[in-house]
C-alpha cells in the first residue's frame, strides 16, 4: 500500500474519504469546544499527512492550547504533515516518524485529552482492533476523547467497535449514520485510565496493507 499516493482521495471533495475528514474534523473541534479551559493534550495515531487533527486546530480558538504529537511511518507523510503545521502555524504539533503501532511513541504523554485513531482499523485484524480499544483506554484522560474511523463494508464492524469502547468505561458522543458511506466514532471515557500495561506493541496492519518502500 502506498499510504502517500492514497491522500490523493481527500482532494476529491465528492469523495467517501473526503466526507469522512469533514466528519473526523467536526468531531475533533466539537471535543474542543467542550474541553475545560487550559492546556489539552493529543496524540495521533498513524496520524499520515495529519489533515484531521491539523485541519481541525488551523482555525480553533483553541489551538494554541493544544500540544500533538503525530506518530506515522511514512517519511513522505510525515514531510507534509511538518510543512503543514508550520504553515498554520501550529507550533504546540510534533510529528514523530515512527511505527504507530508501539506504545513507546505514547507512554510519555498519556493520559491525553484526545486521542485520533483515524485510518488504522480497517487495516487491522479484529483482535487488533480489539487490542488497539484496550490501549485507548490507557492513553485517554478521564472526560477525554477517541475518535476512530472504520470502513462500513460488510462485515460493519462499526457497532461492534463501539460495544467495545463502551465495555471499556467509554460513553458514545458520536457515530456516523451507515448511510454516510464511512464509519466515524468518538467516545468520551467516563472513569480514570486504566494503567499503562507493559507490552508495547498494540497493533500490525495486516500484510496487504503494510506500507510500500518509498
Amino acid at each position: 500500500m502506498d499510504w502517500a499516493a492514497w491522500h490523493a482521495g481527500y482532494d476529491n471533495p465528492d469523495s467517501v474519504l473526503a466526507g469522512r475528514l469533514a466528519a473526523v474534523q467536526a468531531v475533533i473541534r466539537a471535543a474542543l469546544d467542550q474541553a475545560p479551559p487550559g492546556p489539552l493534550t493529543a496524540i495521533s495515531m498513524c496520524a499520515g499527512q495529519g489533515r484531521d487533527l491539523i485541519g481541525a486546530l488551523a482555525t480553533h480558538p483553541r489551538r494554541d492550547d493544544v500540544r500533538a504529537r503525530l506518530v506515522e511511518l511514512d517519511p513522505r507523510n510525515t514531510a507534509v504533515a511538518e510543512q503543514s503545521a508550520r504553515e498554520a502555524g501550529l507550533t504546540g504539533i510534533t510529528v514523530v516518524p515512527g511505527d504507530a503501532g508501539l506504545m513507546r511513541h505514547y507512554r510519555d504523554m498519556a493520559p491525553v485529552d484526545l486521542v485520533l485513531a483515524c485510518g488504522i482499523f480497517g487495516n487491522l485484524t479484529d483482535a487488533d482492533v480489539l487490542r488497539t480499544v484496550e490501549a485507548c483506554a490507557q492513553l485517554c484522560r478521564e472526560g477525554g476523547t477517541v475518535v476512530w474511523t472504520r470502513h462500513r463494508r460488510p462485515p460493519d464492524l462499526v457497532p461492534v467497535i463501539a460495544d467495545w469502547f463502551s465495555a471499556r468505561g467509554f460513553e458514545q458522543v458520536f457515530v456516523s449514520d451507515p448511510a454516510a458511506g464511512f464509519g466515524v466514532g468518538a467516545h468520551r471515557l467516563c472513569h480514570p485510565p486504566r494503567a499503562l500495561q507493559s507490552a508495547d506493541r498494540i497493533f500490525t496492519f495486516v500484510p496487504e496493507k503494510q506500507p510500500a518502500q518509498p
